[in-house]
């Protein structure tokens, strides 16, 4: 199976276990989609995640998803801005918000990935690579 945009396969799983409810959902690992893992933690949108060795060579990514007291989702909306056919860059001072400000971008910059947040406070533009809220 080749897999053209394994960060939207990412995204796409992340959608359909919010959609089921499931607790967590497993991907094959890799760096980018751990640090995009990173971001969903750190502004709340996920439980948790780890890296679990397998007999693969690249390990699995587990992400523990996160459902708040007051809805079922935490994540109502996950996108992909960047794909590979057709890659979406901003600057740091157009950067667009998601939802006026509800949701966040993920960007990947010359600083590493960002959120929309700290990418207009440091000052750094990038590609958008995906959208949450």
């Amino acid at each position: 199976m080749s897999m053209s945009d394994p960060l939207a396969d990412m995204l796409t799983r992340i959608r359909n276990a919010v959609m089921v409810n499931l607790e967590s959902v497993e991907m094959p690992y890799s760096k980018i989609k751990a640090e995009v893992a990173r971001i969903l933690k750190q502004e709340g949108y996920i439980g948790d995640y780890q890296k679990l060795e397998t007999d693969t060579p690249q390990g699995v990514l587990r992400i523990a998803l996160k459902s708040s007291k007051y809805s079922d989702k935490v994540i109502s909306g996950i996108k992909r801005v960047s794909k590979p056919g057709r890659r979406i860059y901003s600057r740091h001072n157009e950067i667009p918000k998601v939802l006026s400000g509800l949701g966040i971008s993920i960007l990947s910059t010359s600083s590493g990935l960002l959120t929309d947040h700290e990418a207009r406070m440091k000052a750094v533009g990038g590609e958008i690579i995906c959208e949450v809220w």
